[in-house]
């Protein structure tokens, strides 16, 4: 039998395939080029590279955008395969080892990243000092592409997967509450309803966010619509908003999570909405990739703890 040429094995496993696999899968040199933190010449370099390899055109290029030849479809079905299985081949080799190390990608949605996984990270690092944590911030749907293309390991969103070939699974119940600085004219209410907030000055989430899209069906199921509401600002930041809230200028519905720190401190007071709005933080990732004993060890490490920090 004709042997295998080890240069053709090497070149269909290296970063080149990589960055084929990843522009094949935005249908876009620039989004990446981001996704993979290099230069977008550099991404079209080694595509191109590929092309001449193959001999072959890969991407129909034109003023609209780019699209996939048949030559590239073909190559998109192969690399998908290839790299899937170098991972697996990488990680099997690691768990022979023993210990829990090597990278650990994760992506997750902004509440989750900037109130809920530092500690999580923070403390599963220092079980296992090994592992390098990657954590990339992004809306839901982002994160699913990102899990779904292969980039990221893992996806921790508000939540569950839409996309086909996820698996999701329900990590905790994270509370939605309204919350105002002490001496707001609500502070000392038990509860309050979706129609006590019409008229109150209400500073929102941005467009886009999950924390807003999720808290305005709850109240257009209230039937309390967006023209109802009296918002003063709109900030892309939680913090921003605990920081605007605590000055007494309004109101705002917010994670329990994110304010405990405040709450702790008496800055904010946090009333639970009647009936209460409660979401699913869900665990996002591949149906059929291989789990390494690292992204298995994490997910039951980090359900556990995001279970009880939301629960304080």
């Amino acid at each position: 039998a004709r042997p295998v040429q080890p240069s053709r094995w090497f070149l269909m496993a290296d970063r080149r395939l990589q960055m084929f696999y990843t522009v094949a899968k935005q249908l876009s040199f620039t989004k990446a080029a981001e996704q993979l933190y290099m230069t977008q010449p550099a991404v079209t370099f080694q595509v191109k590279q590929l092309e001449e390899h193959f001999d072959a055109r890969l991407f129909e290029r034109d003023r609209g955008g780019i699209a996939l030849t048949p030559a590239g479809k073909m190559v998109l079905q192969y690399a998908e395969r290839i790299l899937e299985l170098s991972d697996e081949l990488d990680k099997r080799v690691g768990d022979l080892h023993g210990s829990i190390s090597g990278p650990l990608l994760l992506g997750c949605s902004m509440t989750i990243a900037e109130f809920i996984l530092p500690r999580v990270l923070g403390e599963f690092k220092a079980l296992h000092p090994q592992v390098q944590p990657h954590m990339t911030v992004a809306n839901s749907e982002t994160i699913e592409n990102r899990v779904a293309d292969h980039t990221i390991d893992l996806g921790l969103i508000e939540s569950p997967a839409h996309l086909p070939g996820l698996h999701t699974e329900i990590c905790c119940d994270d509370e939605l509450v309204m919350i105002c600085a002490p001496d707001y004219p609500l502070a000392k209410q038990k509860s309050v309803t979706p129609r006590q907030i019409v008229g109150e000055p209400y500073v929102s989430r941005e467009s886009g966010s999950g924390t807003r899209e999720f808290a305005d069906q709850y109240l257009a199921a209230a039937g309390v619509v967006a023209d109802d509401l009296n918002i003063v600002m709109e900030l892309g930041s939680p913090e921003a908003i605990k920081g605007v809230v605590e000055t007494g200028i309004g109101i705002a519905i917010m994670s329990r999570a994110s304010v405990a720190k405040e709450l702790k401190l008496g800055t904010l007071v946090a009333l639970p909405l009647k009936p209460r709005l409660i979401r699913k933080l869900s665990l996002v990732y591949p149906q059929k990739k291989f789990r390494s004993r690292l992204l298995s060890t994490f997910v039951e490490f980090a359900t556990l703890r995001m279970r009880a920090m939301v629960a304080l």
